[in-house]
């Protein structure tokens, strides 16, 4: 019995330039986790969420560019995961719309980011509002349709986002109450074992305490960054403590297990400050290093960024269009010809707009099957089977998984001229959709 598939959302907001702690703590682990199995993952970057907080707009475009390029060049692999640029789906933000048509006000005054800034500005003796935005207001109606655009199963989050997802909940739960069952309802998966690095200064390294150490920095600054982490007055020999060692956590972060015990004994034999912050450059050089060609490649070459976020898209709208013409009929945004027969019509039309599978027999006796648009062109030929059972399994099997059983099957398919992967893909998840929503 195939295994249900799962689906992980994860946007990044473009607001900065991504560090050593965004890497270890994020980027790392979610990178490995993409290639699980029976798995889709969704990665954007969250631009539209950046202008609550950001009015520099260079700032915004080079942190979109910086973003992309260390994820891509940390290892993300676009073929396995749909990545992607918030504004480049313009359903995203219709379907914010439709959200904040059923969400009550009170929920979102009690929006935790809102409430901060109400009881900051409380204690200051001014105005409740005063300094609050509309898109601060707002931001959880976004993240919901962020989440909803693509009906997410599962959306990491630290703790601290956990309402955010709930909020979510509760606005798929009142369309679906008001228009009928558009929408899954998603479910935080918290990561209380994600990796806090301590900067330079021994406080959390945050781009709001000035204390980072950016991911792909030339390794003469790596270097001397490293040199600056405060450490206490102890002398070489003395014995020194792990517990409360920001350079500790650090080294921790980059070096295998075997190496890190050695380390842990270095420090109680009273390895000196600079000897241990020289293994630690070596460290953290030795795993960056084969990534930075490539992102100083990427960055070179925004371009080629581009074309992978535009290809993303695509993909990524090949799912929300199809959704959002489903809402859009469901609350009634409808055309004015043949009232009552519009539903049947767009429900009859969409489905007659899908890809479809053909399974048929060659004069050869054995059993094939292709993938064609609407419009005939062939994506996806198998070669034979000896049996149309093995055909019909490995059509289901595509129908049921999406992109994700692509791999699995490669073997039973002929290799097409002038086809590209993302058409495939989009091909596949538009059927996975359209089977999902049924």
């Amino acid at each position: 019995m195939t295994q249900a598939i799962t689906r992980f959302l994860t946007g990044i907001t473009p607001s900065g330039t991504p560090h050593l702690g965004n890497y270890a703590g994020m980027m790392r682990p979610a990178i490995a986790a993409s290639r699980a199995p029976n798995v889709e993952n969704f990665y954007f970057l969250a631009d539209y969420h950046a202008l609550i907080k950001c009015q520099d707009p260079d700032r915004v475009q080079r942190s979109t560019l910086e973003i992309a390029a260390s994820w891509l060049a940390a290892g993300l692999d676009p073929a396995h995961v749909t990545f992607y640029r918030q504004s480049d789906v313009p359903e995203i933000p219709e379907l914010t719309w439709f959200l904040t048509c059923v969400t009550g006000k009170g929920l979102l005054n009690r929006a935790h980011a809102y409430k901060a800034a109400v009881d900051k500005n409380t204690a200051a003796g001014t105005e409740p509002d005063d300094g609050v935005t509309a898109g601060l207001f707002m931001y959880p109606v976004l993240m919901a349709a962020d989440i909803l655009a693509f009906n997410a199963h599962k959306v990491p989050v630290g703790r601290d986002q956990v309402q955010h997802i709930e909020m979510a909940r509760d606005m798929a739960s009142s369309f679906n109450h008001l228009y009928g069952e558009h929408f899954t309802l998603p479910e935080a998966a918290v990561e209380d074992s994600v990796a806090l690095l301590a900067g330079l200064d021994g406080r959390k390294m945050s781009k709001s305490y000035d204390n980072t150490i950016p991911l792909f920095t030339p390794p003469a600054q790596l270097k001397k960054l490293i040199g600056s982490i405060v450490t206490d007055s102890r002398a070489p020999g003395e014995p020194k403590e792990v517990e409360g060692s920001a350079l500790f956590q650090m080294y921790q972060a980059f070096a295998t297990a075997e190496e890190t015990a050695a380390m842990r004994q270095a420090y109680a034999d009273g390895i000196s400050w600079g000897d241990a912050k020289q293994k630690l450059y070596e460290c953290i050089e030795r795993e960056i290093t084969p990534m930075r060609a490539r992102y100083e490649d990427l960055m070179a070459h925004p371009e080629k960024v581009e074309a992978v976020l535009q290809a993303g898209a695509e993909r990524a709208r090949a799912l929300s269009r199809p959704l959002l013409q489903r809402l859009r009929a469901a609350v009634g945004l409808r055309t004015l010809t043949g009232m009552t027969q519009t539903s049947q019509k767009a429900a009859k039309a969409d489905k007659a707009a899908l890809p479809v599978f053909k399974q048929y027999r060659e004069k050869d006796g054995q059993f094939y099957f292709k993938l064609t648009t609407a419009s005939g062109q062939v994506l996806l030929q198998s070669t034979g089977f000896a049996q149309p059972r093995e055909a019909g399994q490995h059509i289901a099997r595509l129908q049921q998984e999406g992109a994700a059983a692509l791999e699995a099957v490669r073997s039973h398919l002929q290799p097409l001229d002038g086809v590209q992967e993302a058409d495939i893909t989009a091909a596949l998840q538009q059927l996975h959709a359209a089977a999902q929503a049924e």
